[in-house]
């Protein structure tokens, strides 16, 4: 827990410009000020929002944001946040003067999305590894080599510079930082009332296995991706695959890699994979249980899979980032009641 935010409230300065994404911008926003109220302590953030002329801005969707003040006039935060959008395409240069002037003296730089982009135009993550939304991690990659931009994470915290994935992972970010500052509790308290995960792993990858593969065109492939994440305990081959779809498996194998971008046994072990992440934080289950319904067989062959995609063995896993379980739940609702 800092210091800082303990002892008098943690200035939060959240810059805004045209085209920015609107959840970039609210969802910390409502992070912090859900923490304020959740503590029990109004002044735990001072949340103020700034655009270079202090005027109405107007975001990619439409909504009109009205700022608190002009960045000219802001004072130095303990927290500055960027936001990405369109309007980080082709920013105002006098937007990237003043985060170049003003960056290095926060004590927290962050950004959400493409706002990693706005940071690196101004030089704040030279020799630092960053994220921002998968589709435009290529191009940060290319225009700014003096940065390690990983693709894969929610959100990465280098030093006193962190930096976000894609829209709703400026949640996850924010909600990290107040766990820092407030703790746990406050932490937790605020992502039940956002109806969010306190923790999704920080080594997760931006999408699930289902959003990040397409879904295949025929009705015969997709009720073959149904099938898979309802049975991942089942017989997964290729052959009773294409059994299944009534294709012969070199065609089916073909087919399936045309329509989704992935091979059915890549497909296969990214469901798994999956659905034995959310079975390790959300259920009582041993760990040989879920490695048995989650077709591993072994809990060796699950640590194994965990190991060489998420970087942690299933127990350590389950330890940082199991959420409460369903049993628990149901005793608080008990202990409610009486």
């Amino acid at each position: 827990m800092t210091r800082h935010s303990r002892r008098g409230g943690s200035d939060v300065l959240i810059v805004v410009f045209d085209g920015v994404q609107s959840l970039d911008v609210t969802g910390p926003f409502e992070v912090f000020a859900g923490a304020c109220l959740s503590a029990g302590a109004p002044g735990a953030y001072r949340l103020r929002t700034a655009s270079l002329d202090g005027g109405a801005v107007r975001t990619f969707s439409g909504l009109t944001l009205v700022p608190d003040l002009a960045l000219a006039d802001a004072p130095s935060p303990d927290t500055l946040l960027v936001p990405g959008g369109q309007g980080t395409r082709a920013p105002d240069p006098r937007l990237i003067d003043w985060l170049r002037a003003h960056g290095p003296s926060a004590r927290r730089l962050v950004s959400v999305c493409t706002g990693a982009m706005l940071l690196a135009e101004a030089g704040l993550l030279r020799g630092r590894r960053a994220t921002t939304h998968w589709a435009y991690s290529h191009t940060l990659a290319r225009l700014h080599p003096d940065t390690e931009v990983d693709p894969g994470p929610i959100y990465i915290r280098d030093g006193n510079v962190s930096t976000s994935a894609g829209v709703t992972a400026g949640i996850d970010l924010a909600l990290s930082l107040v766990e820092e500052d407030l703790g746990r509790d406050v932490a937790l308290d605020v992502a039940r009332h956002l109806v969010v995960f306190l923790h999704r792993p920080g080594n997760q990858a931006q999408f699930s296995t289902q959003l990040s593969a397409q879904t295949a065109q025929r009705e015969p492939l997709r009720d073959v991706q149904q099938w898979i994440s309802e049975h991942t305990d089942g017989d997964l081959s290729v052959a009773s695959l294409a059994e299944r779809a009534r294709l012969s498996p070199r065609h089916f194998a073909r087919a399936f890699l045309a329509e989704t971008g992935v091979t059915p046994g890549r497909y296969v072990d990214r469901v798994r994979l999956e659905q034995a992440r959310r079975l390790l934080e959300e259920s009582n289950d041993s760990v040989a249980e879920i490695a048995r319904a989650c077709g591993y067989g072994t809990p060796e062959a699950l640590r194994r899979a965990f190991v060489r995609v998420l970087g942690s063995a299933p127990a350590e896993y389950r330890r940082r980032f199991r959420t409460p379980s369903a049993g628990a739940r149901r005793e608080q609702l008990a202990q409610d009641e009486a």
